[in-house]
């Protein structure tokens, strides 16, 4: 899909906690099938319970719904049985695609520590795969740089490494400006990168919660978006009309900049997404 020439467009969604939770997904899926996305790709959790609902969301999205789907799998608190079993769940329930990742450190603790036996880098993870199953497998990466990487000529380095060792395409961190994302391909092409970048995308739906995220993975708010927001923090509905207008103009201008693909956090959420889409489909097309 990615090969084809055209920008690919993928949702991201996470295992809900209840039925009721995987009912509204569903009907969130259902009302983003029509959008026809390359794939979409489904989080993963250190617990157990939330791994077997990975492997369960991935197979009956491609199976019962039909669209092709992608798991996330992460080094958190599995050793390497453990992984190789998730890993023989999805091939044998017919999954062709895997995005290893680190993954962040447990609550309460400040760096990752891998279990005994398990990995330490996604890196690892990705050469583990690559060796010993036939998945297509993608990986992330930071416009921004990864929040625990020295230099971004370090964090260039780990991302070069995880591509050799097979990760086919990468898919971004979310950000908000593009001339951060502009300014990472341009680096990374020049490292001897050359598989497909996707752009990550989260259209704002909180204040208090995009900084939260944004806290997280090292992203920068720009000032003037922010301060856009806090004019109306008491409006959640002006919030998330700030939040779709914005990234809307992303996706507009990261597609005449030839992006290789979009890839939306949803959040599990359908109606931002869709705006988004509705505004750009002539340029996808094109």
């Amino acid at each position: 899909m990615l090969a084809a020439g055209s920008p690919s467009v993928s949702f991201e969604f996470f295992p809900p906690k209840n039925d009721i939770g995987f009912t509204r997904l569903f009907d969130t899926i259902e009302a983003l099938r029509p959008l026809g996305p390359s794939y979409v790709s489904v989080t993963y959790g250190a617990g157990g319970t939330t791994r077997r609902k990975t492997v369960e969301l991935v197979q009956r999205i491609k199976h019962e719904i039909g669209i092709e789907s992608m798991a996330h799998l992460t080094c958190v608190g599995a050793n390497r049985a453990e992984i190789s079993s998730v890993l023989d769940k999805l091939e044998a329930g017919g999954m062709e695609n895997v995005l290893p990742l680190r993954g962040d450190p447990p609550r309460g603790s400040s760096r990752f520590e891998p279990v005994p036996g398990g990995f330490r880098y996604a890196s690892e993870l990705v050469t583990f795969i690559h060796k010993n199953y036939d998945f297509c497998l993608g990986g992330a990466c930071y416009p921004e740089t990864h929040p625990e990487a020295p230099s971004p000529e370090v964090d260039l380095a780990n991302l070069k490494r995880k591509v050799d060792a097979g990760a086919e395409f990468l898919i971004t961190q979310l950000f908000f400006d593009n001339r951060d994302f502009l300014r990472f391909r341009e680096k990374a092409v020049a490292r001897g990168i050359d598989v497909p970048i996707l752009a990550g995308i989260m259209p704002i739906r909180s204040l208090k919660q995009i900084q939260r995220f944004a806290k997280m993975c090292g992203a920068r708010i720009p000032l003037e978006l922010l301060r856009r927001m806090q004019a109306v923090q008491g409006d959640p509905a002006a919030i998330r009309a700030i939040g779709t207008e914005h990234a809307t103009l992303q996706c507009r201008e990261l597609l005449e900049e030839r992006v290789a693909g979009l890839h939306f956090y949803t959040l599990n959420h359908s109606t931002a997404t869709q705006a988004v889409f509705r505004d750009i489909r002539g340029l996808l097309r094109g």
